[in-house]
């Protein structure tokens, strides 16, 4: 049946729906199943996503057809379909009317992804109006928050220098606080990788008070704060606040330098919202696991990885990672950058959309990836600036002297590129950026041939 006298309008302009303000415009990638017009195929797709289905109903009303999702934008030989989703189709919280990004996922990509005209669509970018930025909480922390425990200035504060604790599973709780302990005497930030939680042979209730007391002599020694990034990811919310009451309690004075990781893709918007509800005064930490299943470019269906990125921002997510951008070991590409940019400025231009955030928070970009302090600078250079979490983890325990040391050379590298320095110069005077060429010979070649012959040994 086709529906799109019904739910599509190609008059409306989209700088009239933007001047509006009362709709949800979303840009996707469709592709209608051979034997299908391209629109009614996507007039389809509107009705599914809002007021319709594949028939006429007797229920539907005056009213009813005054909230239809409507097709404004289609470009067949480009496979470009726009929808405009009125603001009042989507829930709204009982307790205090705000909105919720499970209501708006599962109509812009609920049953459309799966009907039988459809061959595949994915949505590529989402413009937010004002009055819908105002309805999501947003994050209550920032990189500023974190860079104010550090000592540092709480603008342009820097590179914060970070790991995870590898390997990612298989140390039993003393060797794991060791670890976290080693490399704190070198850098500022450790996360649990996204598995570790409360596993048999190593018990949270065991593992969290060696760390804490791992931190606390780290700080002792060097004198500085430290940032501890604890996973509290678990099906059951109930279990989710018992760990982060219990990671709270136990880090006593300095929970204040705890943030809380959830695994917010496979754990959904109810896990992110949650832990911003509950713990307000907690770094919130978005990791995206599982992701690349709909967001790498070789998927046709889901959402990008900015969708994802500019979706953790309304939820309030306060640091979200984004990939190496291609400097890493992860898929990316150096264009990725776009991604960063959208989620920690008050205004960016997306693929289709320009955002405006009107002063919400930002969410800081975490970078993790088989990123190591020779690939640094030519990310840095890349991204523009070093405001950023990166989370090296064999780029720290994978350094030929000691984590400590492979923090330090984490930390050496943002300076190099501070200084605008030829980093095989600046490895003559720093030995454990000098000493990260020689735990990672591959990239020192790839990226600065000749290295050995210049630098020779550190040691």
């Amino acid at each position: 049946m086709d529906q799109s006298s019904r739910y599509a309008d190609l008059s409306l302009r989209e700088e009239d729906l933007i001047a509006g303000g009362k709709h949800i415009l979303v840009a996707y990638k469709m592709k209608p199943k051979v034997g299908y017009g391209y629109l009614a195929a996507a007039a389809h797709f509107a009705a599914e996503s809002s007021t319709g289905t594949n028939v006429e109903v007797s229920t539907t009303d005056d009213f009813t057809k005054g909230v239809d999702a409507l097709v404004y934008y289609i470009d067949e030989p480009a496979g470009d379909m726009r929808i405009a989703y009125p603001l009042d189709l989507f829930d709204r919280n009982v307790m205090d009317g705000r909105m919720m990004v499970v209501s708006f996922l599962t109509l812009a990509i609920g049953n459309n992804q799966g009907m039988g005209d459809i061959a595949h669509a994915k949505m590529i970018d989402i413009y937010f109006p004002p009055r819908a930025i105002q309805l999501f909480d947003g994050p209550s922390k920032d990189i500023s928050d974190l860079w104010r425990i550090l000592g540092r200035p709480v603008k342009d504060g820097g590179y914060i220098a970070g790991t995870i604790i590898k390997p990612k599973l298989g140390l039993r709780p003393e060797p794991f606080a060791e670890a976290a302990h080693q490399f704190w005497l070198g850098g500022d930030f450790i996360k649990n990788d996204e598995p570790q939680g409360n596993q048999v042979f190593a018990p949270l209730k065991k593992t969290i008070p060696l760390v804490a007391d791992a931190m606390r002599r780290a700080m002792d020694k060097t004198g500085q704060a430290k940032l501890f990034s604890a996973n509290i990811t678990a099906d059951d919310h109930y279990e989710m606040c018992a760990r982060a009451d219990f990671i709270l309690e136990t880090f006593g004075p300095d929970a204040d330098k705890v943030a809380f990781l959830v695994d917010g893709f496979v754990g959904g918007p109810g896990m992110v919202t949650t832990a911003r509800r509950q713990y307000p005064a907690q770094y919130l930490h978005y990791h995206r696991a599982g992701h690349g299943m709909i967001t790498s470019p070789s998927a046709h269906r889901g959402y990008t990885a900015l969708v994802l990125a500019k979706l953790s921002r309304l939820q309030g997510a306060s640091g979200i990672h984004v990939g190496t951008m291609g400097y890493g070991k992860m898929e990316g590409a150096s264009d990725d950058r776009n991604i960063a940019y959208m989620i920690e400025r008050d205004e960016c231009q997306g693929p289709v959309y320009h955002q405006k955030w009107y002063g919400m928070k930002p969410t800081t970009p975490i970078i993790s990836g088989g990123m190591n302090a020779l690939r640094l600078p030519g990310f840095f250079e890349n991204l523009g600036h070093g405001n950023v979490i990166n989370t090296a983890g064999g780029g720290s325990y994978g350094h030929i002297d000691s984590p400590a040391a492979g923090a330090l050379s984490l930390r050496q590298a943002y300076e190099c590129w501070k200084a605008k320095a030829d980093p095989i110069e600046w490895a003559k005077e720093h030995k454990e950026f000098a000493g990260a060429f020689e735990s990672f010979p591959h990239d020192a070649d790839k990226l600065y041939p000749g290295w050995r012959d210049r630098i020779g040994s550190h040691r």
